[in-house]
């Protein structure tokens, strides 16, 4: 399959680009809206650098992966869905969830491919609980909680992409940017359920930056379940990062803890401890079930109504939060 990258600026760049390695995808173009910067990502990845979207298309890319600044990629994804070009595109596509409706109506109603770059709903743990719950072993669902805090947002700025802390271009902080995930999450396992949000905390700035540091957010089912969302960048090291993710339901309970995954089963009295997909990998994942579903036809794992839910979910909490 071949692959063109645009906004090659973005930190994840290396990312997608390792992960279409992975999947045996050749990388056809690379673009950012600065040209030096595609021309040293291609030097860096061993793929051609255009200097226009034009003539990366003229290559006839089967996929997209859009990435950059939410409102360009925004951009971005409408033109690739009235060219009918599969995107992958990264998060938060927009600034808002009622910035981002109209293009998730307009791609629903067309029947577009496009797949948000959430990488841990194709990660080890919403597998197993898909696993349970079709074998009847999962019970009603209880709480979660999605824990997910990186380090200082300095790294942001060293890569170029110091934008991420200015809450009118990105559209919001650690809880827009990384708590995303857990909301997303949450959603998945709330199906078509509607949520609410409970209660939302801001913590004490401490980073110096415009935009929160630290979020924790409750949600709600209909139906009782309780979600716990914390996000952050407080972890102590621009390298390492606190990851936790937990699922309790009647019958089972499960953690992942970004390199092993627990599942623990009332009925047999059993804990299983199973490896999991490293953290850094999972956009390997991502990319392979990405284009396997480009192939058969089918929709993605997060397409952009899903990513709408998330996204005005996250406009709830900061409307009403302190």
């Amino acid at each position: 399959m071949k692959l063109a990258l645009f906004g090659v600026g973005h930190w994840h760049a290396g990312m997608h680009a390792a992960a279409a390695r992975v999947a045996d995808a050749e990388i056809v173009a690379a673009w950012d809206p600065a040209s030096e910067r595609a021309t040293e990502f291609a030097s860096a990845h061993r793929c051609p650098a255009v200097e226009t979207i034009d003539e990366a298309l003229a290559l006839r890319p089967d996929l997209a992966v859009v990435m950059g600044r939410p409102a360009e990629m925004m951009a971005l994804a409408g033109r690739f869905v009235g060219e009918q070009l599969p995107v992958l595109v990264e998060k938060p596509v927009g600034v808002s969830g009622a910035v981002l409706r109209p293009l998730a109506e307009a791609a629903e109603r067309a029947g577009a491919f496009v797949a948000v770059a959430l990488a841990h709903r194709v990660g080890p743990l919403p597998g197993e609980v898909r696993v349970l719950g079709q074998a009847g072993r999962l019970g009603a669902l209880s709480h979660s909680r999605f824990c997910l805090i990186n380090g200082p947002p300095e790294r942001y700025v060293k890569d170029g992409c110091g934008w991420v802390l200015d809450a009118a271009v990105s559209g919001g902080g650690a809880l827009r940017n990384l708590g995303l995930h857990g909301v997303d999450a949450f959603l998945g396992l709330a199906g078509e359920q509607d949520v609410a949000v409970e209660h939302v905390t801001f913590g004490r700035p401490l980073q110096g930056t415009p935009v929160e540091d630290y979020a924790l957010v409750v949600l709600r089912a209909a139906d009782g379940a309780m979600g716990i969302v914390e996000a952050g960048y407080t972890f102590a090291s621009m390298t390492g990062g606190s990851f936790e993710w937990r699922v309790s339901a009647k019958n089972a309970t499960l953690i992942d803890t970004g390199d092993r995954l627990r599942v623990a089963t009332l009925d047999d009295g059993e804990t299983r401890e199973l490896a999991a997909t490293p953290l850094g990998r999972r956009y390997d994942a991502l990319m392979a079930d990405t284009i396997d579903r480009v192939r058969s036809r089918r929709r993605p794992v997060v397409s952009l109504m899903d990513h709408w839910r998330a996204m005005d979910l996250i406009d709830r909490c900061y409307a009403g939060g302190g």
